[in-house]
This record gives C-alpha cells, structure tokens and sequence, in this order.
C-alpha cells in the first residue's frame, strides 16, 4: 500500500468519513486531486469495504475542452470497472463575479439528487490543504469572523425536504496538492488540466498564482499548514460556542419561517454570541445578502434600538426586490420590499413551484409521506384528495375568512394577524392559498380540521 494510502485509511478512521456499506460516489473532474483520490480511494476499497462509483458534472464552461474532460472520466470510471454518474448543467459565462458560485450550487444540487435517490450515500470532494489556505486567505481580505475561518469543512450534511438524505466528506484536507501529482505521476497517471484555472480575472487564481507562491518563498511551506491548523481551531470554537444552550436555540428558532429573531433574548447573550446568532440568522434566511461585520454591527445597533426601525440588506431578490430587516416589539423580521402593486395573486400547481417576488419567496407545494414530515409541520399539512390540481396562493383580503384547527369557528383573518400583533406591510402582505373559494392554508397556522391530511400521502406548502 502507498505511504499516502496509508495515511487516507488512518484519516477515515479517526474522522469516521465512512462506514463499511457505504456507497460513496466521488467527484471526479478530471484534475490531478480528484484523479489522486479517486485511485487512493479505489487502493483501500476493499480495505474499508465500501462500493464506489463516480460523479462528474460537465458546466460546458469550456466547449469542447469541458467535453474532454467528461470523456477523460467517463474512461477512466470504465476501465476500473466503477460506475459513472454524469450531469450536464450549463453555466452561462456571463454570469459574472457569481459563476463559480453558480457552479457549486449546481454541484451540489446534484450531489443531493444522487443521495436522495440512494445511489450514493456518501459524496467525497478532493478539496486539499492548499485550497484550506487559499479559502482562509479569501474570507480574511473580504472580511469574516470565526465561523468564516473555519474554512472548509471536513463533512457537510445534504438535505432534502427537511432531512439529512446523505453526507459529502472532504478526506484529502490534510494532503498537499503537489504530493498527490507526485503519486499520480509514480503511477504513470496522467490528468486533465483546467484552462480557466489559468484565468487570473477570477479572484481565487490571483491568490493561487501571485500570492500564494510568494508566501510560500517567505515565509516557507509551513505556512499554508499554520492556516490549515487554524480552521481547525477557529471550527473547535464555532462548534463550542454553537453548544451554548441559548445560542443553540436560537440559531434554531432563526432558521425558521418566517423569519424573525427575538431581541429580548438576543441582548442577554455576550457580545460574540450575539454576533455569532445574527450571521448565522441572516445566512439561514438571507442568504443572498453579502454579510459583514459591519452589518453585523448593523444589525445589533437595529436590535437595541425603538420599535419601527428598519435596515436595508445588501443583495437583491428577485425582480429588483430588496431584503428589509425591520424591528418590531418584541423581534427583527424579515420583509421584502418592492414597488410593485400590493397584492398579489399567483396559481400554484399540485406539485409545483412558484415565485413571489412581491414576498421575495417561493412557494412549493410539495406532495410528501405525512410520516416523513418534521413534527411542527404537520398541522399544517393538507389532504391531497380535497385539493385542485391548481391552488391560488395570494395575500389576504377583506372579508377573508380561516378556520385554524384546534379551534371552535373561522374567524376574520384581520383579526388572526391582530392577535400575533402584525402590522403594515407585514400584515398587509400576508400569504395564504384558497382551493373552490375557501381559505385552506394560512401561513403559520394549522390547517383547518376538514382539509387536514391523515397519515399517508399529503400536501406540505412551503415557503423557500
């Protein structure tokens, strides 16, 4: 067994990245990392006894040459008898400065869709200590705290409809890149090279191809360990300081809908927990805003301020929208703010997904196992065998009436939104879905008892 094997089957075990039975699909792209893991991988399957298989994902970012490079793994997944999962998802180049996230989140849409359907129960990623270095550096020159140095993590759970439904594990994180090309060239094994890794307008191969050597030359090889060794402190800190009861809770309460944070609590917690709740309530919630520590500041200021406050995010939404972080009696909530007509009125597929961009959401009506569903949510599920193909998804107007269940008549919405204390815009905005002329879902009350679904197959109307 090669000394680099040696070392991956002493990480697995002591990091438990898996268990034998596990099917785990690797994220081959052609490159010397995933090549290197891949064939450090296959060395000690029996080893760990695990089944693997491979998972690429072809952008076409680079025509033909991405092409290539499926054909390349494709070959390679034949001749050492592995199966091979592939998906096309284009990416138009014209993204911009938001392109290699576009890539990822496409990556791992489809990392989750392979788990989800049991044909890997584990994804393994090829990210090296060297990309640890560069992504600490990254986050420190645009601004972080000590989640953002944490770096990349070693594991990362996939879910799907509110469940984990498998796991990607990153075992190569202690192993340099220059060390597994010499494995592979002891191998005689060649790999593709990424063109666009030559391409110095992405910020990330500035830093590789300027920065990096020259810290390297300064300061030695060490160096990019000593950052290694620091995400896995500032990730010991983050996981202690998440364990704290209060904080726990309310990182939690934060990564529910609808959004809102309460500021009573919020202001007994010391000054870096507080922060540490708020990044990681905006990211649950917000996710496209670009968070900073003086938003951060931000935010807090707002929280210890008067009621009827507010504070606009950076990031957009859809159709131009813009987050709003509004500051209530008791709470921070979230509001979209648009100039668009106030009501709104959308048709929602039974199954299927539509946007509002006057709420900045998207709601789905999925159909589900009811047994599958999260306890909290199963008030509100629906019976599937009542409803329309189509609902109406719209906010609520005047003479609306709703029947929440566990309760002994309908009642004028108003004065359901009255008794939560809603006001405005928030109040005014408010979404509910109507199927033959009845109110049959309001969000965050119980559907009402006739539309309620049983056991088996339901309708989970959600908002994302």
């Amino acid at each position: 067994m090669h000394e680099l094997a040696e070392r991956l089957l002493r990480t697995i075990r002591k990091q438990e990245f898996v268990r034998p039975g596990d099917r785990v699909a690797m994220a081959v792209s052609g490159g010397a990392d995933s090549l290197a893991m891949m064939m450090l991988l296959l060395e000690l399957r029996s080893e760990l006894g695990i089944v693997l298989s491979v998972a690429h994902v072809n952008h076409k970012l680079r025509g033909a040459e991405s092409d290539q490079d499926e054909q390349f793994v494709a070959k390679l997944a034949a001749e050492q008898g592995l199966e091979l999962f592939a998906c096309k998802a284009a990416i138009d180049r014209n993204s911009g400065s938001g392109l290699e996230s576009a890539a990822r989140k496409l990556r791992y849409e489809f990392f989750q869709e392979l788990t989800r359907t049991g044909r890997a129960t584990r994804i393994a990623t090829a990210h090296t200590l060297d990309d640890q270095a560069e992504t600490l550096l990254l986050r420190m020159f645009r601004g972080t705290g000590i989640r953002g140095l944490a770096g990349i993590l070693p594991r990362m759970q996939l879910q799907s409809d509110g469940r984990t439904c498998g796991e990607v594990v990153r075992p190569l994180l202690g192993f340099r890149r220059a060390e597994l090309r010499e494995y592979l060239n002891a191998r005689r094994q060649d790999w593709r090279e990424d063109s666009s890794n030559q391409d110095v307008t992405f910020v990330r191969n500035r830093l590789r191809r300027r920065l990096m050597p020259q810290i390297t030359k300064e300061f030695g090889e060490t160096a990019l360990e000593h950052l290694a060794e620091l995400a896995e402190i500032a990730r010991a800190e983050e996981e202690l300081g998440s364990r704290y009861s209060l904080v726990a809770r309310l990182l939690r309460e934060g990564e529910r809908s609808p959004a809102a944070l309460n500021v009573e609590q919020l202001g007994t917690l010391p000054l870096a927990s507080a922060r540490r709740v708020v990044r990681a309530w905006i990211q649950a919630n917000a996710p496209e805003t670009g968070i900073s520590f003086r938003l951060v500041e931000e935010v807090l200021e707002l929280a210890r301020g008067p009621a009827g406050k507010k504070l606009e995010l950076p990031g957009q939404l859809a159709a131009g929208c813009a987050r709003v972080l509004r500051r209530r009696r008791q709470e921070l909530v979230l509001e979209a703010s648009t100039n668009r007509a106030e009501n709104y009125e959308y048709t929602l597929p039974v199954p299927g997904i539509i946007c509002s961009p006057e709420l900045g959401k998207r709601f789905e009506a999925a159909v589900v196992e009811a047994a599958s569903v999260p306890e909290q949510f199963r008030q509100e599920l629906l019976d599937p065998a009542r409803l329309d193909q189509n609902i109406v998804i719209r906010n609520w107007r005047a003479g609306d009436r709703f029947w929440p269940g566990h309760t002994k008549a309908p009642r004028k919405v108003k004065e359901l939104l009255a008794d939560r204390h809603l006001t405005g815009r928030e109040k005014k905005m408010w979404p509910l879905a109507v199927c033959g002329g009845e109110v049959v879902w309001m969000r965050g009350f119980a559907a009402p008892k006739a539309w309620l679904a049983g056991s088996g197959k339901a309708v989970w109307i959600r908002e994302k």
